[in-house]
């Protein structure tokens, strides 16, 4: 029998990114607070009975491989063997969010594979898809369900934190692919701001934006590589962002406007003035279950 599911793979925001600590594995311990939006991808899935398991990818994809280099195959695979799962799996993916932006496309993909895997199969098993998740990535448990939460560790911790006063958002993202791994090496310590008190995270999820609150330890060693990143954040702040800040590790740059009316005129803005960055409007997305 084939079983049919699609569901919606939001890109995230990091309002803001602190590093605090580094543990002795390498990997850094960091605060954030995530948000999805609606901005992403659509994934459709079939699933049937087979000898053997096998993962087919098809739809819209740009230069991404179909192998298990994306992670929307690895998670199928991975989601296979831990349940002991054969079936031919066919994902159906058609991308719209950008690639090497920061903003968490493929962990999405992932994070969405997962859910719509355990759906088919009926499977509740939270503890053991995170732990599938993270081996993915670090930001692919937060993928399982997305919302606004406050994510530590190396991705690990995630808190909801319930709804958020209204954001209209405009994204711009330089053409290029920021590497995570480069800008990683690039941070220094004296990058790290630490974590945010609750004062702070109460402000942003209330709606009280100022510059100030969104930080993102990793943008000094990002614009300093890209300076395309650093480009894009000033142009948003000259248009009348309340706050913008680079998200992840770049390139994608946001910012915070009063209304949807003034975001809809800054995308504009940022269209006329750098039509080589790609630029979007956008909300923080409701939930998405599968």
């Amino acid at each position: 029998m084939v079983k049919l599911i699609g569901a919606f793979a939001p890109a995230k925001l990091n309002l803001f990114l602190r590093v605090v600590g580094r543990r002795a594995d390498g990997y850094h311990e960091l605060d954030s607070l995530f948000v999805p939006i609606t901005l992403g991808d659509r994934l459709a899935l079939q699933m049937r009975p087979a000898a053997a398991s096998a993962v087919t990818l098809g739809g819209i994809y740009g230069t991404l491989p179909s192998d298990d280099r994306n992670l929307a195959v690895r998670a199928a695979r991975d989601f296979m063997t831990e349940f002991g799962c054969s079936a031919e799996v066919l994902i159906d993916l058609r991308k719209a969010t950008p690639v090497g932006a920061g903003l968490g496309g493929g962990s999405s993909d992932a994070g969405a594979v997962l859910r719509m895997l355990a759906a088919l199969t009926r499977i509740d098993a939270p503890e053991r898809l995170a732990r599938i998740a993270l081996r993915l990535g670090a930001d692919a448990p937060y993928f399982l369900d997305p919302r606004p939460a406050r994510v530590g560790g190396i991705g690990e911790r995630i808190v909801p934190i319930g709804a958020l006063a209204p954001m209209p958002l405009v994204v711009a993202v330089p053409p290029l692919e920021a590497s995570t791994a480069q800008v990683f090496s690039d941070l220094r310590p004296s990058d790290w701001s630490g974590p945010a008190s609750d004062d702070q995270v109460r402000a942003i999820v209330a709606g009280q934006i100022e510059p100030q609150l969104l930080v993102n330890d990793l943008a000094r060693a990002a614009m300093a590589r890209w300076p395309a990143i650093a480009q894009a954040q000033a142009l948003l702040e000259s248009i009348g962002a309340r706050g913008a800040a680079m998200t992840g590790s770049g390139a994608g740059v946001f910012g915070i406007f009063a209304t949807g009316e003034a975001a809809a005129h800054a995308a504009g803005e940022m269209r006329r003035r750098a039509p080589e960055m790609r630029t979007f409007t956008a909300a923080i997305q409701p939930p998405v279950p599968a």
